[in-house]
């Protein structure tokens, strides 16, 4: 008797301790995925920044995860910003910007069981995922509604730092301007700043002083002071992140709408069921709910406003058949 009483203890023993196992193997995969992005601006930027935090909070309420986040964090900050999340245990901590590449790269190796997502990233591999636009095409796009409204023939493309997605924008902007006016000119300017709103302006009021009347600013917070030297040159203007024209409804032509809530619900529902990977995540004309044009403002013709869903659709024609290679 005292064997058997000794076996079904043992059992008994043996059952609670599977039971509790399996019960704390649920708590854990009840547990919700973790997200952690560092931004190097302002949240209520209207720009670049505002939209990465938008995209996370919407991913927050749409797929029941966990947020954090870091505002306005400089460059030399930012890898001890990364390491942070990922000491703390966040699954995902996203770079919001290309200029965050060499941070993520330098702590992804020292951190293996955290995936780091790079917006705007050119190198992915491992535990590094990047998140970018088709900006070429979304600049070509743009650059051909420029070029079809200006009067002078002179276009203006202002940039922050020469990362490579704003380089593959104002190259698509220079070529789908000349596309349009085969005769114009793009003028260019890099500020080396995102938000500074003075200097934002004053490189738009010197490229209009050089005739450009159709300027693209692509910078942050900074946008705002081109587009108000547009307004006050009674000059054209386009958005950029959100569609702006409500903003700006006498000047603008259109917005290049890089719509990060889109793009970061559609790469964290990859994170949390687990498919995302260390690759390239690109969002082209193909997928609206990441990347489109925005409204028309009342100075584009219906014609021009015809050519260019014309032009959109050989774009996505020509992006199928390249992933069907």
């Amino acid at each position: 008797m005292r064997s058997s009483s000794v076996f079904a203890r043992s059992t008994l023993t043996r059952l609670c301790m599977a039971a509790s196992l399996s019960f704390a193997a649920v708590l854990a995969q009840a547990e919700p995925l973790k997200v952690a992005i560092v931004l190097a601006g302002n949240i209520t930027d209207r720009s670049f920044n505002q939209s990465g935090y938008e995209g996370v909070m919407k991913a927050r309420d749409e797929l029941k995860i966990d947020v954090a986040y870091s505002e306005k964090v400089p460059q030399p900050d930012q890898a001890q910003a990364l390491s942070d999340y990922a000491r703390r245990g966040y699954d995902v901590v996203i770079g919001h910007g290309g200029e965050f590449q060499d941070a993520v790269d330098r702590v992804a190796k020292r951190n293996t069981k955290t995936t780091f997502i790079v917006v705007n990233g050119t190198q992915s591999g491992g535990n590094v995922a990047t998140l970018s636009f088709d900006m070429k095409d979304m600049g070509y796009v743009i650059g051909y509604i420029g070029g079809k409204q200006s009067t002078t023939g002179v276009g203006a493309y202002i940039g922050a730092q020469k990362i490579k997605a704003y380089t593959d924008l104002g190259d698509g902007y220079a070529e789908g301007f000349k596309a349009a006016r085969p005769d114009g000119n793009v003028l260019s300017a890099w500020t080396n700043d995102w938000d500074d709103v003075a200097k934002g302006k004053e490189a738009a009021s010197n490229l209009i002083g050089q005739k450009a009347d159709v300027v693209f600013p692509t910078m942050d917070n900074a946008v705002l002071g081109s587009l108000q030297a547009v307004k006050e040159k009674n000059k054209q203007g386009f958005g950029i992140y959100y569609d702006a024209l409500a903003d700006w409804p006498d000047n603008l032509l259109q917005s290049a709408v890089l719509d990060m809530r889109g793009a970061l619900v559609s790469v964290l529902t990859e994170a949390k069921n687990g498919t995302l990977t260390g690759t390239s995540y690109v969002y082209g004309f193909e997928t609206p709910a990441a990347f489109r044009l925005g409204s028309y403002g009342k100075g584009v013709t219906e014609q021009t406003q015809t050519e260019v869903a014309a032009l959109i659709e050989e774009i996505k024609q020509r992006r199928a058949g390249e992933k069907a290679e």
